[in-house]
């Protein structure tokens, strides 16, 4: 079991960040932090996520174009924008994956549910991303203001991937914080059946 000091980093004081500290966040980071989420769990093990982690001057300005005027300069100004994108086509690669059971492609291939799927799964891993950057020690803020098609357009002009939510990573100024806002209790959203 977590003790409460992990439970506080990864969940109760861990906060989602409008502003940034300069510290870079390295690619080796990058690449520990999808060491630790890729083993979260997903339906049929799809893996439909697929992420961009946008780090560079070129690479934001490209990005500029898709984003809310709310989220421009906290995006521009984080060490790190990951656009958490679903690949629709996840289904192609579970032989591989799903090995246990070499039909799973047929459960997906041209059916109506392979999409769902593929953005249920993929919003999973985003959440898993999210929790293992902080477990590493980083901070986040995801955000669902930008332009959807802008962002595919300029990130996946194959239309062969679909972006979800983009996240910016790197070390949070806490003097740009909002107040914490409220969170539900147990008895408001939850049920013993």
């Amino acid at each position: 079991m977590l003790d409460d000091k992990a439970l506080d980093n990864i969940f109760r004081s861990a906060r989602t960040h409008n502003g940034w500290l300069p510290k870079p966040v390295t690619d080796d980071q990058l690449r520990a932090i999808y060491d630790v989420m890729k083993w979260g769990p997903t339906s049929a093990n799809c893996q439909p996520a697929r992420i961009v982690f946008v780090r560079t001057k070129e690479g934001k300005e490209k990005l500029r174009p898709a984003l809310s005027a709310g989220n421009t300069e906290k995006t521009m100004t984080a060490p790190v924008t990951a656009i958490v994108a679903y690949d629709p086509e996840f289904y192609e690669h579970l032989p591989r994956m799903f090995p246990h059971d070499q039909t799973a492609i047929t459960w997906f291939k041209g059916k109506p549910s392979a999409e769902p799927t593929a953005f249920r799964n993929g919003s999973l891993q985003g959440a898993y991303l999210i929790i293992a950057a902080r477990a590493l020690g980083l901070d986040c803020g995801a955000m669902s203001g930008f332009d959807n098609a802008k962002v595919d357009q300029a990130f996946f002009p194959d239309g062969k991937v679909k972006s979800n939510f983009l996240c910016n990573i790197g070390y949070g100024d806490p003097a740009k914080l909002f107040t914490r806002s409220p969170r539900f209790n147990f008895e408001e959203t939850c049920q013993l059946a």
